[in-house]
C-alpha cells in the first residue's frame, strides 16, 4: 500500500462521540482520550483481515482519519488546521472483551487495540478548503447492512482541537495520522463478514474477515 509507506505515527482518539460514550456506559471525558498504535497495524483497502486469535469479541469502529503534512506544535486551532495534509476513513478494530477486562484491572489495553491489522484505512485524498471538517459524513456496513452512521459535526472535540491537544505532548510530524473517534453502533465481526466503510466525500473501502 503506497500511502502506508508515508505513515509515521498512528494517534487514536477514544470516546469522541457522545452517543458512542453512552452505548459503552462510560463517563464523558473533559479532555481527549489519546492512545497510539504502531504504524505496522495499518493496512490498505481490500486486504483480508485475520480474526485475532487472542480475543473473542472483535468489533468495528469507523472513523475519519487525518494525516499531518508538516512538523510543528500548533498553539491554536487555526495553526493546527494549516497542518492537515489529507483525509481518509478507517477502522479502529477492537477486541472489546479484552479491553473491558483490562480496563477493570486498571491495566494498559494495547493488546485489545494495537494488534496486527487493527488499523485498516482507505486511500487518502488531499485536504482542501472545499472540505468542511465539521461536516463530513461516513458510515459502516457489515454484509450490506448498516451498522454505523456518523458525521464529524457530532464530535465532542473537533479535529483542529485534537491536533492542538496531541501537540502539547508530541511534536507533530509529517506522516502522522489521527483516528478521530467513532460514532455509535459499534458491533461484532465474524469470520466471513465483509465490512465496508464509505463517505460520499472520500470514497468506499472494504475488507473481508478471515480465519
Amino acid at each position: 500500500m503506497d500511502n502506508q509507506q508515508s505513515i509515521n505515527r498512528v494517534f487514536c482518539i477514544g470516546l469522541n462521540y457522545r452517543e458512542h460514550i453512552s452505548e459503552l456506559s462510560f463517563t464523558m471525558p473533559t479532555t481527549p482520550v489519546i492512545f497510539m498504535k504502531p504504524a505496522s497495524c495499518v493496512i490498505g483497502p481490500g486486504e483480508d483481515i485475520h480474526f485475532p486469535a487472542h480475543g473473542k469479541d472483535f468489533q468495528h469502529e469507523v472513523e475519519l482519519v487525518v494525516k499531518v503534512g508538516k512538523k510543528g506544535k500548533p498553539q491554536t486551532p487555526h495553526e493546527a488546521h494549516a497542518m492537515i495534509d489529507s483525509l481518509t476513513i478507517g477502522l479502529d478494530l477492537t477486541l472489546r472483551d479484552l479491553q473491558n477486562d483490562l480496563r477493570k484491572q486498571g491495566m494498559p489495553w494495547e493488546i485489545s487495540k494495537a494488534f496486527e491489522q487493527s488499523a485498516p484505512i482507505g486511500t487518502f485524498i488531499p485536504y482542501t478548503s472545499s472540505l468542511n471538517l465539521q461536516n463530513i459524513p461516513f458510515r459502516c456496513t457489515v454484509n450490506g447492512k448498516e451498522r454505523q452512521k456518523g458525521n464529524t459535526q457530532s464530535m465532542l472535540f473537533g479535529i483542529d482541537d485534537l491536533l492542538v491537544q496531541i501537540s502539547t505532548i508530541w511534536t507533530l510530524l509529517p506522516g502522522d495520522i489521527v483516528f478521530t473517534g467513532t460514532p455509535p453502533g459499534v458491533g461484532p465481526l465474524a469470520i466471513g463478514d465483509v465490512v465496508e466503510i464509505e463517505s460520499d466525500l472520500i470514497g468506499k473501502f472494504s475488507w473481508k474477515i478471515v480465519e
